[in-house]
C-alpha cells in the first residue's frame, strides 16, 4: 500500500512510499481510508517535535474510512462501516496518511451520516477538540460569554458553530477573510486581531478557548471574569496568571475517544456543527498541503483525499 512516512527530520524528509499493508491487532480495527486531513501536529512532527520519534513513521492523525478487518475482541463495529477517528501512530495506531490503517477500536466511531469522506475526516481532531473543550472544560452554559482566539481556524470555527448552538454569546477572533467567515458561522462580535487590542475590545468573559498561545494566552487572563475558566490548546500557566486573576487555567490534551466521536457526530448530523474544508490535496502531494497550511490562511481545514471510495 501507498502512504506517506518520514525517516528523518526537516522540509525535505516526507516521502511517498510503498509499504506492507497493517494487519490490526487485539482491540484494533483495520480500516481501508478513503481522507485524511492536516492538523499542525502533523506538520510538527516533521521537523522534530518528538525527537525520540521512531523512524520511520508514518504521518497522519485523521481518518475516514470503511472497516475491512476486526482485530480480536472488537465487538461495536461490523466489516463495511463507514468509520471516523484518529489513526495517529503516537496513540498506538499505525498512522493516517495511508491507503490502509488500523488502529485501537476507541478511537472510532461511526461516521455522522450527513457527512462525505472528507468532511468526516476534517472534522475528527478539531471538532472533538472544540466539544472537549466546551462541554468537559468549560460547562458553557446559555447566556454566557465565550472568546474564542482563531475563530477561522479548524478548532475554532467548530468551537463558534457549538458556542452558538449552546446560546452563548460568542466574540471571536480572525482577520481578513476569516472575519466574513466567523460572521457567517453567527458570531455576536468580531475582532480583527491584525488591527484591534482585544484587551480592549471585550471584557467580563466567563470563558476563553485559545488556539493561538504566546502573548495571546497571557493577556486572555485581563478579559475574564472572576471564577471564568481559560482553556488552551498550546500554552500552560507557568506564571501563576489563574491564581492572579482568580480563574481556572486548563491546558488541554485532546482525546479522541469513540464517546467524543459520537457527540460530534450527532452536532454534525443535526446541523449544528459543518466543517469548511478550505481545499482538498492528495497523498502525493502532501508537500504541498503543509506549505499552504504554514502559509495561508486557511478558512476551516485543508483535507487529504488518500483514495477513491
Amino acid at each position: 500500500m501507498k502512504a506517506i512516512q518520514i525517516k528523518k527530520f526537516g522540509s525535505d524528509a516526507i516521502e511517498l512510499v510503498d509499504t506492507k499493508k497493517p494487519s490490526p491487532g487485539k482491540g484494533q480495527v483495520l480500516v481501508k481510508v478513503f481522507a485524511s486531513s492536516v492538523n499542525p501536529f502533523d506538520i510538527k512532527l516533521t521537523q522534530g517535535a518528538v525527537p525520540k520519534l521512531h523512524l520511520p513513521y508514518t504521518l497522519g492523525g485523521d481518518i475516514a474510512g470503511v472497516v475491512a478487518e476486526l482485530g480480536e475482541g472488537v465487538e461495536n463495529f461490523q466489516v463495511g462501516n463507514k468509520v471516523y477517528g484518529s489513526a495517529l501512530a503516537l496513540a498506538g495506531a499505525t498512522g493516517g496518511y495511508a491507503e490502509y490503517a488500523a488502529a485501537p477500536a476507541e478511537m472510532l466511531a461511526v461516521m455522522p451520516r450527513h457527512a462525505d469522506f472528507t468532511q468526516a475526516a476534517a472534522s475528527v481532531l478539531v471538532g472533538v477538540s472544540a466539544v472537549q473543550a466546551l462541554y468537559e472544560h468549560m460547562h458553557l452554559t446559555s447566556g454566557q460569554k465565550i472568546l474564542i482566539h482563531g475563530g477561522a481556524g479548524g478548532i475554532g470555527s467548530a468551537a463558534v458553530q457549538i458556542a452558538k448552538h449552546l446560546g452563548a454569546v460568542v466574540v471571536a477572533t480572525a482577520t481578513g477573510d476569516g472575519i466574513n467567515y466567523v460572521t457567517e458561522l453567527g458570531v455576536d462580535q468580531v475582532i480583527d486581531y491584525q488591527t484591534q487590542d482585544f484587551t480592549k475590545a471585550v471584557s467580563d468573559c466567563d470563558a476563553v478557548f485559545d488556539t493561538v498561545g504566546g502573548q495571546t494566552f497571557e493577556q486572555s487572563f485581563g478579559v475574564i471574569k472572576k471564577g471564568g475558566v481559560i482553556v488552551s490548546m498550546l500554552e500552560k500557566d507557568s506564571k501563576g496568571l489563574a491564581e492572579q486573576h482568580q480563574v481556572t487555567a486548563i491546558t488541554q490534551q485532546s482525546k479522541v475517544t469513540t464517546g467524543h466521536l459520537q457527540q460530534l457526530a450527532e452536532l454534525i448530523d443535526e446541523g449544528v456543527v459543518k466543517i469548511h474544508v478550505d481545499k482538498i490535496f492528495t497523498l502525493d502531494t502532501i508537500k504541498e498541503a503543509f506549505l499552504e497550511k504554514e502559509q495561508s490562511q486557511v478558512l476551516g481545514k485543508i483535507a487529504i483525499q488518500i483514495q477513491n471510495p
